[in-house]
């Protein structure tokens, strides 16, 4: 099961990706392997020598205790130090966000792609937007002549 943040290609020129391992409960684990997640607004925070995904929905499980689970706690990311000590310096260096890209299952992890991603100009989502309309009118047009 792979859930993407489709929000964070729209906002975010995306750099380059890592993968990290993320700390879930075992009710939030069978959740995510429904499917049952959400990544839009959320965000990466290195927090001292630790790297916390913030904002992530994930939903209750239908057949979990729903007593005290808050679906967007603050769970941490699982990363080596000199991954979060690179990360760290260029989100403070070059002016750059970690965002969340997407969530998936391997055989048996959980995973979470994260990238750099910078803040696009509101220029630059309109210009994304006639590029992507333009070339879907042509692919119709395309079509429509064979």
């Amino acid at each position: 099961m792979k859930i993407t943040n489709k929000r964070a290609f729209f906002d975010y020129q995306i750099l380059e990706r890592i993968e990290a391992g993320i700390n879930l409960y075992g009710a939030e684990v069978k959740a995510v392997r429904l499917g049952h997640a959400d990544l839009t607004g959320s965000h990466v925070r290195i927090m001292g020598s630790e790297a916390y995904l913030i904002n992530a929905k994930i939903f209750p499980y239908q057949y979990s205790r729903p007593e005290n689970y808050d679906e967007q706690r603050t769970r941490k990311l699982l990363l080596h130090k000199k991954e979060i000590i690179a990360l760290k310096s260029k989100t403070e260096g070059q002016n750059l966000t970690i965002v969340p890209v997407s969530i998936y299952t391997t055989k048996s992890f959980i995973k979470v792609e994260i990238a750099l991603g910078k803040g696009k100009k509101q220029y630059d989502k309109k210009e994304a937007i006639k590029k992507r309309d333009i070339d879907l009118q042509t692919s119709e047009e395309l079509a429509n002549q064979e």
